[in-house]
């Protein structure tokens, strides 16, 4: 299986384009290059059924997150606030990635 690039990173914002979610924001929890999918904070919940263990000590039905694929969520502007589309430029040497309606640099510098 091959690494898919993506275009949104662990603690972007992202709002969800279609399904059952759809129109919902979160914050990208941990991205999965090789499946092409991302988990998203407060999106996509399904309910499990648990066996008592040392996780869930008392069994019963837990709620968690389940992956979504990546290209059915879109990055949200920190500066504009809007869901867009991105674009890369070459800034000090670096390539970062660039909102498509305001043109700020999205990636925090590390």
């Amino acid at each position: 299986m091959s690494l898919i690039k993506l275009h949104v990173k662990k603690g972007d914002t992202v709002v969800v384009l279609s399904g059952k979610d759809k129109g919902k924001q979160g914050k990208i929890i941990s991205s999965m290059p090789r499946a092409g999918k991302v988990l998203v904070e407060g999106v996509n919940k399904v309910k499990r059924h648990a066996k008592p263990s040392l996780k869930v000590p008392n069994g019963g039905i837990i709620t968690k997150e389940m992956p979504l694929y990546a290209c059915k969520v879109q990055l949200v502007c920190p500066a504009c606030n809007k869901p867009t589309r991105i674009g890369h430029k070459v800034v000090a040497g670096k390539n970062v990635r660039v909102c498509k309606h305001c043109g700020e640099v999205v990636d925090s510098a590390k």
